[in-house]
């Protein structure tokens, strides 16, 4: 069963790093990332750039609105995604606590919604 685990963190917390804690923490994560590929979970995962480069879309009435940044304010934001495969829930849930960020934020897992055809 596939699930994604969204990442939820407050940015500020990864500018204010040292320099060298954030390397270690960014190896940390793309090594976590690569043993998740080796022991077949990885389906695909990506970092997003700051909400401030997001633009909110809604359709009302047939016209199109857009709102520069993020729909909520909130010091949380997603900072990216990791699709994962796993068994079951609880397997996802142990997939998503090894994630680093969940060290700084929190990991939203959710599962994947399989549509039919027929």
């Amino acid at each position: 069963m596939k699930y994604l685990c969204q990442v939820w963190f407050d940015g500020t917390k990864l500018e204010a790093m040292p320099a060298d804690e954030k390397k270690n923490f960014d190896r940390d994560s793309l090594a976590y990332d690569q043993d998740l590929v080796a022991r077949g979970h990885m389906i695909t995962a990506e970092a997003l750039q700051s909400p401030s480069s997001a633009v909110t879309v809604k359709v009302r009435n047939g016209e199109i609105q857009t709102t520069d940044g993020p729909f909520a304010e909130t010091k949380e934001y997603l900072g990216g995604f990791i699709l994962i495969e796993a068994k079951d829930m609880n397997e996802a849930i142990r997939i998503a606590a090894g994630i680093p960020l969940a060290r700084l934020g929190s990991i939203e897992v959710r599962p994947i919604y399989s549509f039919s055809a027929d």
